[in-house]
């Protein structure tokens, strides 16, 4: 194993293999940046290329310009509530927030410095996982899969207890979210429901236009009210002063950091859950892990702990997906089912051979994860003061820009004009449950997580009858799922008997 991990990294550095690696990570870096254009597409956009590449430049190519495309991904959520990926959205709750307070360079440096801890965690998973990942497998059937989405969605309570209207609003808004989710076509009977007689709901609401619409155009109202930048009158200096702030904010809640990265993996782990998934699991856990319940109402607000935590699970999933696409042919996401289709382009066929003949290239997928964010992490850094600057650029010639990046998103995504109504339907949704006073990360929650909980709800039913209720991973999970409702309760509760001062 030593040996083959070893000339996995010898593999890597020959002239070819890391050339390419740097193409990838270079086209990955403004994919990125750019909202709408999506990881997967651009390596389904790539695949043609590399069909006269061998194994060692193809799989450089493709998988180093996929893992960075969510840590760029971060810059554009950051700096303008714009999800570059969807998959960095959740980034946006409290990384928009400090770029408005000025604080653009400090939740910038959060966000790259616990995106490459996330992926190096990630990268560590996949090459412990290999000798243990049968039975890992195995053991989630469908009715394990179902706990971790209740798990996903008891995250709403902790996400609620820091809002001024508490649970009730939040699980008002997470229910909505969740009739959202049935739109389209019934996954088991194929019934059309909710759709009144439009053929573009029959897929169901469009993730990223709801998205963008449901979290950027209430901000850009808000820019518009305002007369201003983003982060208001603040100097040059100021603003890009806290990037090392932002880089030691890492560390200082590295425990935080290091749980997200480990929950990223574990739902990167599992197939059919998505990036996105694990990104709101561990934000809510940064919420719910707060000691004191002033602590939880600073997020959504602008405290770098909402940042610090979803960076991490969204990098550290990819290396974690790789696990189940190599050794069973099981893609865990969208992204690795296409990453899948380059690996039989190249000639490899999943399964046991690439944990053992070619051993010694599947370890540098993850030396390839892990170099190709210390790359990116580095040269961003070197322009990130360049960054946080645009925070500053006036309002009245920011929105035009921003607006067109929102237009782009919606519609790049699947081409359809249709998104586009969809994206202004939920910009007047956002605005009004932001004037409301409802919470908006509950709905996303319940949006996401509707359909794969419909999904694995039938087929453990369908399976196992009701008996899949006393499966002990399934009680285990459900016992966790408990623990989450309940810690920030008896969290805040002992604090307030904890006499001031000790």
């Amino acid at each position: 194993m030593l040996d083959s991990l070893q000339e996995g990294l010898l593999l890597l550095f020959h002239a070819k293999p890391f050339l390419y690696m740097l193409l990838g990570v270079f086209i990955g870096f403004w994919v990125g940046i750019l909202p709408g254009i999506g990881g997967s597409a651009t390596l389904a956009i790539m695949l043609p290329f590399i069909y006269r590449m061998t194994p060692q430049e193809g799989i450089p190519f493709l998988l180093g310009m996929h893992s960075v495309v969510q840590t760029t991904g971060d810059i554009t959520s950051v700096l303008f509530g714009i999800p570059g990926e969807p998959t960095t959205v959740a980034t946006i709750m409290d990384g928009y927030p400090m770029a408005k307070k000025g604080e653009a360079g400090r939740a910038l440096g959060a966000a790259l410095m616990s995106s490459l801890v996330g992926a190096i965690i990630g990268a560590i998973v996949l090459v412990v996982a290999i000798p243990l990942v049968k039975p890992l497998i195995l053991a989630c059937g469908s009715p394990e899969m179902l706990m971790v989405i209740i798990i996903g969605l008891t995250s709403i309570a902790g996400l609620s207890s820091k809002d001024g209207r508490g649970l009730t609003a939040g699980l008002l808004a997470g229910g909505f979210g969740l009739l959202c989710a049935m739109v389209g076509e019934a996954p088991q009977t194929g019934t059309l429901r909710l759709t009144f007689g439009q053929m573009a709901l029959w897929n169901g609401i469009p993730l990223v236009p709801a998205i963008i619409g449901i979290f950027t155009i209430p901000e850009i109202v808000d820019l518009k009210v305002r007369g201003t930048s983003i982060a208001g009158n603040l100097s040059p200096e100021k603003l890009s002063s806290g990037v090392m702030e932002g880089i030691r904010d890492t560390f200082r809640h590295g425990w935080l950091v290091i749980r997200c990265s480990l929950i990223g993996s574990w739902i990167g782990f599992l197939p059919g859950l998505g990036g996105a998934v694990s990104q709101w699991i561990a934000y809510g856990h940064a919420v719910q892990s707060s000691r004191t319940k002033e602590e939880r109402a600073g997020f959504g607000k602008g405290d770098v702990r909402g940042v610090l935590g979803p960076g991490a699970a969204n990098n550290s999933k990819e290396g974690a997906g790789l696990i189940p696409t190599i050794a069973f042919g099981i893609p865990a996401t969208g992204s690795m089912s296409i990453l899948l289709s380059g690996l039989i382009i190249l000639g490899l066929a999943p399964g046991p051979d690439m944990l053992t003949k070619h051993l010694a290239l599947t370890f540098s997928m993850a030396w390839t994860i892990a170099l190709a964010n210390i790359i990116t992490v580095a040269v961003s850094l070197l322009f990130i003061n360049h960054f946080a600057r645009l925070t500053l650029i006036r309002g009245n010639l920011l929105i035009p820009v921003i607006v067109f990046l929102c237009f782009l998103g919606a519609y790049g995504t699947e081409n359809r004009m249709g998104d586009l109504l969809v994206m202004v339907a939920f910009g007047f949704l956002g605005y009004w449950m932001l004037r409301a006073g409802l919470p908006r990360p509950p709905f996303i929650i319940g949006l996401l997580l509707g359909e794969p909980a419909e999904t694995y709800l039938a087929l453990s039913t369908q399976l196992y009858g009701f008996n899949w209720l006393f499966r002990p991973g399934v009680v285990i999970l459900m016992l966790l799922a408990v623990a989450v409702v309940l810690y920030p309760m008896l969290s805040g509760w002992r604090m307030q008997k904890v006499p001031h001062g000790k």
